[in-house]
């Protein structure tokens, strides 16, 4: 059905912190390196490098604090 219907990541809320910030704060949590990060579903959602892993995690979008992780 034409793009419409394609998933695609939500658009950051006007009071979300900055992705760049975001980025900074998951690499301050023991983040290595992030490979993905996205607005979805009202939070950040993203991919990083953690000890040596990848994972999955969640981020919240006012704060930057990851609030939900797993392995990938």
């Amino acid at each position: 059905m034409g793009a419409s219907t394609m998933a695609r990541a939500d658009q950051p809320g006007p009071d979300w912190m900055p992705m760049e910030q975001v980025k900074a704060k998951v690499l301050q949590s023991g983040y290595s390196q992030v490979t993905k990060l996205e607005a979805d579903d009202g939070r950040w959602e993203g991919n990083g490098i953690k000890n040596g892993q990848k994972m999955d995690f969640h981020a919240d979008p006012k704060t930057g604090v990851i609030v939900s992780e797993k392995l990938d």
